[in-house]
């Protein structure tokens, strides 16, 4: 054993206290439990069993499938008992409906998509030249003529390039597949209300108090209680930063229907009147939803458009209707505790961000943790690198309200006319409209670990957001003036 080790071993926690569980609280167990109980961790994650879980089935990015490759769960053992479906894209219908574009698709990028991917950057720059020529995403990437098809990600094993995907699942089964072999490997599992939460003289978490009266000790906790975020804001009062100027959802509505026989392994996003409906395809049932601001439509008429969307008017099946608080925890780790999951922050369910944010948060702060011999050493670098991410994440789905041409209600409207965007979020546009190298731009600014070159062609190109060729070609929404957009892009003159 080298020196390091022994440091780690003898400076590691002998106890984390993992305070909820569902999907997140399962995951922060099962990584760190795999990662650090050779050096003498003990997991214990404490679980109320009158309190339930938000997810009404969810989508990923790949890096969910890191997340059961680095534990050594087989998809044939785990998206049987999940109900779980693959994942090469998303669908974008209805969100730039007067550049005559139906549809875009947003497909992961996998090996192969390295010999297509520059001629579709090359398209984009030619037709922001004005040159007309295909600038259709989903032509250019393996995964999107997957989705196209109806074909799953899986190949031969003969075949030379990985191929990139996530997955489709229910949640509530995630976590009770999760549970279930986190308890099997020694993970103790506590199903009880917490009381009351003990500090320290130092401000750090003593114990838990739950409501049979047992006390349950820690060294380090871990937040995983969904928007209450019982330990870091009830208890370490650490403030939340809401993103409300400039993400205006704050509701969303489930309604489930029967499977689809037929289906691509697609998510798909589609525009309605005061935000955008979910459609996601599991083996036992397909998941809908319609994610909404209640500043612009009450939740009666919210599920009524819903269920029209869905054809289920008349249908006898239950609608759950969830409050959503988007935004994000000032400090993500303070004192000795990690907030991780919906406790850490939110940037609503567009783009399946929500547990992509999770797992990277979890495996991010082990990194640091451990490096930092378990101490506090890295924990002003590891609040700056997620509150980065938050903001560079929510800059990206900002980007999807802002550039919209819907013209039906006003809640697209003001999206539209929202001038309230991040100075990076700014230079982006402007570059992309000034006809300049979006990639550098990209990788000046150090965002190839968000949402990278590719991503962001996909947004601007499906949206049909190109520049226009002279001044008399202008055609932008009625409320925004020339001379404001000049000024805000430094002269670009947008097409919407």
């Amino acid at each position: 054993m080298n020196e390091t080790t022994t440091t780690q071993q003898n400076n590691a926690p002998k106890t984390i206290v993992i305070a909820g569980g569902g999907t997140a609280g399962w995951m922060a167990a099962s990584l760190m439990h795999h990662r650090w109980a050779k050096f003498g961790t003990h997991i214990c994650l404490v679980e109320s069993p009158s309190i339930g879980i938000i997810g009404v089935g969810e989508g990923s990015t790949p890096t969910l499938k890191r997340f059961f490759d680095d534990l050594h769960i087989s998809e044939q053992e785990w998206m049987p008992e999940c109900n779980a479906t693959y994942k090469v894209n998303i669908e974008f219908a209805g969100w730039s409906p007067q550049s005559g574009i139906e549809a875009y698709s947003h497909p992961f990028l996998s090996q192969v998509d390295t010999f297509s991917e520059p001629h579709f950057f090359t398209n984009c720059l030619t037709r922001r030249h004005g040159v007309s020529v295909n600038t259709t995403p989903s032509d250019f990437f393996l995964n999107g003529w997957l989705a196209k098809h109806q074909h799953d990600p899986v190949a031969a094993p003969t075949f030379p390039f990985a191929v990139e995907y996530g997955y489709h699942f229910d949640s509530a089964l995630l976590g009770q597949f999760l549970a279930k072999r986190a308890s099997q490997l020694g993970v103790k599992h506590i199903q009880a209300n917490i009381e009351h939460v003990e500090l320290t003289k130092q401000g750090n978490i003593s114990h838990l108090v739950l409501d049979n009266g047992e006390q349950v000790q820690g060294d380090f906790f871990v937040d995983c209680t969904g928007f209450d975020a019982l330990l870091m804001q009830k208890h370490l009062k650490q403030g939340f930063t809401p993103f409300k100027d400039n993400l205006f959802n704050d509701a969303a509505i489930a309604i489930p229907s029967a499977s689809l026989t037929d289906f691509s392994p697609q998510t798909k996003a589609t525009a309605l009147s005061n935000g955008w409906a979910w459609q996601i395809p599991l083996q036992h049932r397909t998941g809908n939803g319609y994610v909404y601001s209640s500043s612009f439509i009450n939740k009666e008429d919210a599920e009524k458009e819903l269920r029209q969307h869905l054809g289920m008017l008349d249908a006898d099946v239950q609608a759950r209707h969830l409050k959503m608080n988007v935004g994000q925890i000032e400090k993500h780790w303070h004192q000795n505790c990690l907030a991780i999951g919906l406790s850490q922050g939110f940037i609503e369910p567009l783009e399946a961000t929500a547990l992509h944010l999770t797992q990277i948060s979890i495996e991010m702060f082990m990194d640091e943790f451990e490096d930092g011999h378990f101490s506090d050493q890295h924990q002003s670098r590891f609040n700056q690198a997620m509150a980065e991410r938050y903001e560079r994440v929510r800059d990206y789905i900002v980007a999807h309200y802002k550039l919209n041409t819907r013209q039906d209600s006003d809640y697209w409207r003001e999206n539209r006319d929202n001038m309230k965007l991040s100075d990076s979020l700014l230079q982006l546009l402007t570059v992309w409209y000034e006809r300049g190298d979006l990639r550098q731009e990209i990788y000046r600014q150090g965002l190839q670990m968000h949402f990278g070159v590719s991503s962001w062609h996909c947004l601007l190109a499906g949206y049909g957001a190109f520049p226009s060729l002279r001044p008399d070609d202008l055609t932008v929404a009625d409320q925004f003036e020339e001379h404001k957009l000049a000024e805000m892009f430094k002269g670009c003159l947008l097409n919407f």
